[in-house]
C-alpha cells in the first residue's frame, strides 16, 4: 500500500489515476478496519456442493462521506460493507478561520445506535470531522470509525480529544501541518484531485 501511497501524493497523477489510487487505498483502509468484525455462520451451495459453510455479514452501517473528497472513498468501503446505507454531509473549510462551514447535511434525525463509518480523504486540523461527529453523537449514533487517506497528527490528537472512541483508520500518518492547516507532505487538495477544480 506505500507504493500506492506514494503515487498518490505525486503531483505529476492525473485525476483519473488519483480516483483510481484512491479506491484501492479506501479497499485497504476498509478491510483493515473491518478484518475483526462478527460474521454468522451459513451455508451456500456452490457448483460443486450443496450446503457448504460459509459465513455472512449481517451488520449493518451507515457510511458518510464528507462532500466532496469523501466520494471517492465511498465505492470501495461499499464494497467492503455490503450491508449499508449511504448519507452524505457537504462541509466548506472557511480559509479565514479554518473551521468547517456545513452546506448539506443528509443525516437521519435519529441514527438510533447506527455503526457509523465516516470517509473523509484528508484529516488534517480535525474541526470537520470533529464537527460531523458532533452531528452524529447528537443523532444517537452507535460505534464510529473513521477511515482517511492521509492524516496529520495534529488532527489526531483534535479528534481523540474531542472524541475518544472514535476509531481513526488511516493508510499514512503525517507529522505536520503548514500555517494555513494543510497537511504536509500530503497531497493537496483530494477533493481538487479527485474531480477538478470547482468552477466558481
Amino acid at each position: 500500500m506505500a507504493d500506492k501511497v506514494r503515487q498518490l501524493r505525486d503531483a505529476a497523477t492525473s485525476n483519473a489515476d488519483f480516483l483510481r489510487l484512491a479506491g484501492e487505498i479506501s479497499r485497504f483502509v476498509a478491510y483493515e478496519a473491518f478484518r475483526d468484525m462478527p460474521v454468522t455462520a451459513t451455508t451456500v451451495d456452490t457448483p460443486v456442493l450443496k450446503g457448504a459453510p460459509a459465513v455472512r455479514i449481517e451488520k449493518q452501517f451507515v457510511i458518510v462521506p464528507i462532500l466532496r473528497a469523501g466520494l471517492g472513498m465511498t465505492p470501495a468501503v461499499q464494497e467492503v460493507l455490503p450491508r449499508h446505507r449511504v448519507c452524505l454531509v457537504g462541509l466548506r473549510r472557511n480559509e479565514e478561520t479554518l473551521k468547517p462551514d456545513v452546506y448539506l447535511d443528509g443525516l437521519p434525525d435519529e441514527l438510533d445506535g447506527a455503526a457509523v463509518v465516516l470517509c473523509d480523504p484528508m484529516l488534517a486540523t480535525g474541526g470537520s470531522l470533529v464537527c460531523v461527529l458532533d452531528m452524529l453523537r447528537a443523532r444517537g449514533a452507535g460505534e464510529i470509525t473513521v477511515l482517511c487517506l492521509i492524516a496529520a497528527q495534529p488532527g489526531v490528537d483534535f479528534v481523540r480529544e474531542h472524541h475518544p472512541d472514535v476509531q481513526i483508520v488511516a493508510a499514512a500518518l503525517d507529522a505536520e501541518l503548514t500555517a494555513i492547516g494543510y497537511i504536509t507532505p500530503g497531497l493537496g487538495d483530494a477533493g481538487d484531485r479527485l474531480f477538478g477544480p470547482p468552477v466558481r
